[in-house]
């Protein structure tokens, strides 16, 4: 694909880390009442792979937030489009994304969901970009460790597209300079 200019990690890495990762929640979580908190909608690939590797009953939800727009830098205003179906009072909360940058998306997450009271709040996410961090938030489980660099695929898109990817690559810049200008 003429737009992608390498890719960062492969289908099957991200099998095996997924796999993984499903393994040692399963642990974690064994006899408690676990639901996996989808921020859609770059987590849905991550979700439906990794509740699938989650052995232990658990329930899945989805939040629906915005603070990208078209852009590839987050414009720091976080707003809910859809926010979770039930209560979540006295529930293990695990949310579920696909990339933790600045950490500004997910520090308001957590804070808005703290209010309701759960169990437990708690962070699995796919990819990490320590790099460009400026709020420090606790990520409990991480797939992968990325380079500040714009990465798409397996969920994770420019202006909707590249999500389809069955692997995680970075964008070429000239893809999105353009698209700006």
């Amino acid at each position: 694909m003429d737009a992608i200019a390498k890719v960062l990690v492969s289908e099957q890495e991200i099998a095996q880390r997924v796999r993984e990762l499903g393994q040692q929640i399963s642990r974690d979580y064994e006899g408690q009442d676990l639901l996996l908190t989808c921020i859609l909608k770059g987590g849905v690939a991550f979700l439906v792979d990794l509740m699938r590797e989650v052995t232990i009953p658990h329930e899945i939800d989805f939040i629906a937030i915005s603070s990208y727009g078209q852009s590839t830098e987050s414009s720091g205003v976080v707003r809910i489009l859809k926010d979770l179906d039930r209560p979540i009072e006295g529930r293990h909360v695990l949310i579920v994304e696909d990339i933790v940058d600045t950490g500004r998306t997910l520090s308001y997450i957590i804070s808005n969901l703290r209010t309701r009271n759960p169990a437990s709040v708690r962070i699995c996410t796919l990819l990490s970009k320590p790099a460009r961090r400026e709020i420090d938030i606790p990520v409990d489980y991480i797939g992968f460790e990325v380079p500040n660099e714009f990465v798409v695929g397996y969920g994770l898109d420019y202006a909707e597209r590249y999500r389809n990817l069955r692997f995680v690559g970075v964008l070429h810049e000239s893809v999105y300079k353009t698209k700006r200008g």
